[in-house]
């Protein structure tokens, strides 16, 4: 049984809210609906209505929806590795986690069949967190949930660093800043986050400039929280949007995605106690792009 109040300005189909906001496909949600099993209000309810502010959604999820995730032998870019975890470096355009419509090709699946984990139902199989789809760089995994668990509250208490590199329009950004700005889901178009002050959580994102192009820059952005798509929707918020980003960029976008990769990391292991660093450059299509940038008058800083 869940049961959610829905806390934010909407006017949606229930079953196509549902199935964002539980991560259950939308033909299963409409399959709960048919049954009777999802009411609001404490009334059954039809697939057309639509859910508002304040509404109490009742499911009563006695369908089996466990996904079971499968090993795949996917290329698997190993920055570090011990009995204890792994430092990876993800690709752009590889999905972190499962979910409805990526079951296979993420990087789940690349670290289980690493681990000689056949399958799982585990979501998380020792992610420790997420990068976009086509964000690119260094990413912690876990291989035991004691060790998730440190890293996971390493990251929440702030005592993991990590520094991403990002290209963004325009060269007038001042040499270092820091955005505080609260985020949330954007009301209009649920795919993407926008800065707002309702049902919002805390952002900080510093950023310096390390190189000023004609019209571009490339800075540094280090993170003090990691809400999703945080360093875009802050960029674009002061307009200066990441080059290439498909969601918060009006110019057109390539395959390849917005230019922002995370670069390095720092932390102290949990069980070694050893201090960790680690760096990785850029992908090519992102280092190809500098480089053409570098021929087009670049401003020394």
């Amino acid at each position: 049984m869940m049961k959610i109040v829905v806390e934010e300005d909407v006017s949606e189909r229930i079953d196509s809210y549902l199935a964002q906001r539980l991560s259950i496909s939308r033909s299963k949600i409409q399959k709960l609906i048919k049954n009777g099993r999802v009411s609001v209000n404490e009334k059954v309810v039809n697939t057309s209505y639509k859910v508002v502010f304040s509404d109490f959604v009742v499911v009563d999820a006695q369908l089996d929806f466990t996904t079971t995730i499968e090993a795949e032998n996917l290329p698997l870019d190993i920055v570090y590795e011990d009995e204890y975890l792994m430092v990876v470096n993800k690709k752009s355009g590889m999905v972190t986690h499962p979910a409805p419509g990526h079951y296979t090709g993420t990087l789940v699946n690349a670290v289980l069949y690493h681990l000689h984990i056949s399958s799982t139902t585990n979501m998380r199989a020792q992610i420790v967190h997420r990068l976009d789809k086509d964000t690119s760089g260094l990413m912690l995994v876990s291989k035991d949930e004691r060790v998730l668990e440190s890293l996971s509250n390493m990251i929440r208490d702030k005592e993991v660093k990590r520094c991403y590199l990002a290209l963004v329009e325009g060269n007038d950004l001042p040499n270092s800043a820091t955005i505080d700005a609260p985020i949330g889901r954007d009301k209009q178009n649920r795919e993407k986050m926008m800065i707002t002050d309702l049902n919002s959580k805390n952002a900080i994102t510093h950023i310096k400039v390390l190189k000023r192009f004609k019209n571009k820059s490339l800075i540094e952005c280090v993170l003090d929280t990691g809400r999703t798509h945080q360093i875009r929707v802050h960029m674009a918020y002061i307009k200066h949007p990441v080059v290439n980003d498909p969601l918060y960029n009006n110019r057109n976008a390539t395959t390849f995605g917005q230019m922002l990769h995370s670069w390095s990391i720092d932390f102290i292991h949990p069980i070694t106690k050893e201090a960790l660093h680690f760096e990785v450059n850029p992908p090519q299509e992102f280092l190809d792009y500098l480089e053409k940038l570098e021929e087009k008058s670049c401003i020394i800083e």
